[in-house]
């Protein structure tokens, strides 16, 4: 939702949001506790985590988004969250435009994060943003990655996820990245956040697949996007691609698929009435 253009009601943002937690997901990005200047649609972020149904919630994980230390004191408040995750840039200029830090300064902001995250029996999330390459020309290669995923590792950062952030990667850019990855830190999750189109999802999720790679993001219908990645957004994974598409693969998801369908019907609802405004 952060990056959708018109605001989005928070009773609207409760509905779904509740919709969505009695589809069987392994895990809710919900909200984010960020400036309410930067992103304003991610404003009432507690407003919304104290309208869920507390019996929902006790049968699934949320994952909130922060930027800084502030945010994730803030998140840390709340026993309904199991996940944190941080963005940090493999691209300087992305850093900044994105935390308004520096490389440095991010770093010793998830070092102060994953403390806070062992004391209060929470799990960092670190999305390696920019993962696959970036288009701002920073330097990009595979000892790069596998530096700072060490540097991450080594902090005790249980989730390590790729995020290609602007649907830039190819196919062979994410098989690449695993494969360079997985093998080296087999004791740490290492997933994906992918941007895609439907034209090409597919060989997006194999690529990531026959890496290794067993935590996989999507969205309803594809919604979302950085909004400081660049102007045009770039859709993320659709779930409702994905899902089919695994299953036919053999996979058990254990989906509620009346609950799912109850979402998109409230996701339509949502989406297209913001959308006309």
């Amino acid at each position: 939702m952060q990056g959708w253009p018109h605001p989005i009601a928070t009773a609207d943002k409760i509905r779904y949001l509740n919709s969505l937690l009695k589809v069987g997901f392994h895990s809710l990005d919900f909200g984010s506790f960020v400036s309410p200047k930067a992103i304003p649609q991610m404003a009432d972020t507690a407003e919304v985590l104290d309208g869920l149904d507390q019996n929902l919630l006790a049968k699934n994980q949320l994952l909130a988004i922060v930027a800084n230390l502030r945010g994730a004191q803030t998140a840390m408040a709340y026993s309904a969250i199991q996940y944190i995750g941080f963005p940090f840039s493999l691209s300087p200029t992305f850093q900044l435009r994105n935390t308004n830090s520096s490389m440095e300064q991010s770093l010793e902001t998830v070092r102060q994060i994953q403390l806070l995250c062992q004391t209060n029996q929470k799990q960092l999330v670190l999305y390696l943003s920019m993962g696959f390459g970036n288009p701002y020309g920073d330097p990009y290669n595979s000892n790069l990655l596998i530096q700072w995923t060490e540097t991450m590792v080594s902090l005790g950062i249980p989730i390590i996820s790729l995020a290609d952030t602007v649907g830039m990667a190819s196919a062979q850019a994410i098989q690449d990245a695993l494969t360079t990855i997985v093998p080296r830190f087999s004791n740490t999750t290492i997933g994906v956040h992918l941007h895609s189109s439907a034209e090409n999802f597919k060989e997006k999720l194999d690529a990531a697949l026959s890496g290794g790679c067993q935590r996989i993001d999507g969205a309803i219908k594809g919604i979302g996007g950085c909004p400081m990645a660049q102007d045009q957004l770039v859709g993320n994974m659709d779930t409702l691609q994905m899902i089919p598409y695994l299953t036919a693969k053999g996979m058990h998801l254990n989906i509620n698929e009346q609950a799912l369908s109850e979402a998109i019907t409230i996701a339509d609802q949502i989406f297209d009435s913001t959308s006309n405004n």
